[in-house]
């Protein structure tokens, strides 16, 4: 019997930009050895295997090494192929039973709004190791929790940051992000045409994950569920656009509310096949 599995780009309107995800449809649970070797495969940041269940879809998330508890961008990809396939009808949410819990993703005109978990950023004193490994001074490191959240001085310090991936996967934790606002550093109407030249960014970040077999991830959803509030309390805003500054770039919105945050993308199917 065939799987029909998915190649989908995700917080891009684009093919080719964004990050991509495999979505893998399932009829039902599936050995964990063989997701993984699929996942290793694809060798893609995430792949997503999805099923459904009596009160809407099974939804597991691996990287290329290991299998994870939260991605966004295979989220996002997952809902995408839902709604593509007919799974769901173009209007109705579709909610996930993941191991972070309930997860929903609902469609907003051109783009896909996902249900998330507030993750809150808090400061640490990091190990001299971090910083040595990224290259960078920062102002200030935190918390962020799986991760650490490292704030720079201005966006062209994010974009310029070039890692020792080898020395940053020895650090014990899931990934790094490091941010900085879109304005920092820069006059205001610099700050306008943050991004790639396109106006309207409230801040920038990206996301380095060389022990999960992840060397950059080229856009982040679960990273946004610690930069979307630690962005609104500084900035005093209440809903933002981030981008992430990676080769390929991707946009994020996030809107934070109280211990939920919305993450917001857009997505773009790049090929449909069938596994063998």
């Amino acid at each position: 019997m065939s799987i029909p599995i998915f190649q989908v780009d995700a917080f891009t309107n684009r093919p080719f930009a964004g990050n991509p995800a495999a979505v893998c449809l399932l009829e039902g649970p599936a050995d964990d050895g063989w997701m993984q070797a699929l996942a290793a495969e694809m060798n893609l940041a995430e792949t997503a295997y999805v099923y459904s269940v009596e009160d809407g879809f099974s939804l597991r998330w691996f990287t290329p090494a290991v299998e994870v508890d939260l991605c966004g961008h295979a989220t996002l990809a997952s809902a995408h192929v839902l709604w593509q396939t007919g799974q769901l009808s173009q209007t109705e949410p579709a909610r996930f039973h993941t191991r972070s819990g309930v997860l929903s993703a609902s469609p907003a005109g051109d783009w896909i709004e996902l249900d998330f978990p507030c993750v809150a950023a808090e400061p640490v004193d990091p190990p001299a190791a971090l910083l040595e490994a990224l290259g960078v001074r920062a102002v200030a490191v935190y918390c962020a929790g799986p991760d650490y959240l490292v704030e720079l001085t201005s966006k062209a310090e994010v974009r310029n940051a070039h890692p020792d991936l080898t020395a940053l996967a020895k650090i014990q934790t899931r990934g790094v992000i490091v941010t900085a606002a879109a304005n920092a550093g820069a006059p205001r109407a610099m700050a306008r045409a943050s991004g790639r030249g396109q106006p309207g960014y409230d801040f920038v970040s990206r996301f380095f994950a060389p022990a999960m077999g992840i060397p950059e991830d080229p856009a982040t959803g679960s990273s946004h569920c610690a930069l979307g509030p630690f962005w609104a309390a500084r900035l005093g805003k209440t809903q933002l656009t981030g981008y992430q500054a990676s080769a390929r770039g991707g946009v994020v919105r996030v809107r934070p509310e109280g211990q939920r945050v919305r993450i917001a993308g857009q997505a773009v199917t790049v090929f449909r096949g069938e596994l063998a």
